[in-house]
């Protein structure tokens, strides 16, 4: 079937021309919005996802004309300001997308309209503070004063007052600081190279991200320990920065671009030694495989990057194929509720994590496939924390399913968003490297 037949062909993303004057252009964006949102009206199959598309149909349907002639232009940055960029209308619902002739990917029409939108200067201070997770991680990891922060997001009355002045929930869990960065008391095993006749690299590089640098450096050591156990050498990534997602979902596509030139040329170096460079955050290890490519895709050293780059399960399943992982699992894990987010949905690499933990022996697991709700820095605001949980709740309400003995997730924050929206309950949450080391029989170093 010819390509612009269409729907027996994978679906493709095509690069943003995001440097163009038209890219900018509000008039042009309005056309191509209302020519989206007009399919999007005729088809509907989005009505479950997010809140863009439900806020979408009832704002026509409830219009002059009920067709999407009589729809508000302030409504369609309402809309714009629902999505998330999770890309699952893109991944599992959308019939229209590339190669189909109509050429639909709203998600990636979304991040046009945010980067309009930021670009216009119409982006609030506090976006802008949330997006700054390294700036803000550098300040807040300090000793004592990351004892002092962790202690402030724990008081009330402090809450209050960030929910009033800078529009953060009161009631949102947030992540704690730890006065410990990962990358600054991390022991990686020695590096050199190995040649085991696999066909996947047999090194391994660390980029550690903003997350498990700043708030859960525990999950670095774990995979450490465990890069370690099955004798691979690892290292950690010489420089890195932030990966640029929360930046390129605020729509700052020049930081992006400045964020992408100091952590591509060491990646890169990386990358032609023969190194896999692996990142445990979903989003993270999503913003070099698809997003980069697709804003650069003329940059060699960010297509190297993101040939190099992998999800740590992943890259243990591709070694288990091969015959190099180890099996030699010592403790059972019980009754594990397992979440799969969106950013490693969207990767393309089935559920690898699922695949592992399902082989350690007197372990059940409860899979979920479902978005959390929280996405990002999106869950954290004041006007969006009560629809992150309503979004959340189908997930919550399965995650707590025959009484687990562990809630995990490939994203950390999903984890802390689902625990919260559980409530009570005698599980714990454990990032599936943890759950990992655990089984192996690994001590607990952090």
């Amino acid at each position: 079937m010819s390509t612009r037949e269409g729907s027996l062909e994978a679906p493709q993303r095509h690069p943003l021309d995001w440097r163009s004057a038209e890219f900018y252009d509000e008039e042009k964006l309005f056309g191509e919005l209302h020519r989206v949102f007009d399919v999007c009206h005729g088809c509907r199959r989005c009505f479950n996802l997010c809140n863009a598309f439900p806020l979408l149909f009832d704002a026509i349907d409830e219009s002059a004309s009920g067709e999407l002639d009589s729809v508000a232009k302030p409504v369609f940055w309402q809309v714009v300001d629902q999505c998330y960029l999770c890309d699952m209308c893109f991944m599992t619902k959308c019939p229209y997308v590339p190669p189909h002739p109509l050429q639909i990917d709203f998600p990636h029409l979304m991040l046009r309209a945010k980067a309009v939108k930021f670009h216009k200067g119409k982006t609030r201070f506090r976006d802008r503070l949330l997006s700054s997770t390294d700036a803000v991680g550098k300040l807040a990891s300090i000793p004592v004063v990351a004892q002092t922060v962790n202690a402030v997001n724990r008081t009330p009355v402090a809450r209050k007052a960030m929910d009033t002045m800078l529009g953060i929930h009161q009631n949102r869990k947030l992540p704690e600081y730890s006065p410990h960065p990962f990358r600054t008391h991390a022991t990686a095993n020695a590096t050199f190279a190995v040649r085991d006749g696999a066909s996947t690299p047999g090194k391994v590089a660390i980029y550690a991200t903003c997350y498990i640098n700043y708030n859960e450096p525990g999950i670095g050591h774990d995979l450490l320990r465990i890069l370690a156990h099955n004798e691979i050498p690892a290292r950690l990534v010489n420089k890195e920065s932030c990966c640029g997602m929360p930046k390129l979902e605020l729509g700052d596509l020049l930081a992006v671009e400045k964020l992408k030139n100091e952590n591509i040329p060491p990646l890169a170096q990386l990358a032609r030694e023969g190194y896999a460079i692996l990142a445990a955050v979903p989003s993270c290890a999503l913003m070099y495989k698809q997003e980069l490519p697709l804003l650069f895709p003329d940059d060699a050293e960010v297509q190297a990057v993101a040939e190099a780059m992998f999800d740590p399960f992943e890259y243990f399943m591709l070694r288990q194929r091969e015959g190099l992982l180890k099996t030699d699992f010592k403790q059972p894990l019980g009754k594990v509720s397992y979440h799969i987010p969106c950013h490693s949905r969207v990767q393309n690499m089935g559920q690898k994590t699922r695949e592992l933990l399902q082989m350690i022996p007197e372990t059940t697991l409860n899979t979920v496939e479902r978005c959390s709700g929280h996405d990002g820095t999106w869950g954290v605001k004041s006007e969006f924390f009560e629809q992150s949980m309503k979004i959340g709740k189908p997930v919550f309400k399965k995650m707590a399913e025959g009484d687990p003995d562990y809630v995990s997730s490939d994203c950390a924050i999903a984890a802390r968003h689902i625990m919260q929206g559980m409530g009570e309950t005698g599980a714990q949450k454990a990032h599936p490297l943890t759950l990992l080391r655990i089984a192996y029989g690994l001590p607990d170093g952090n």
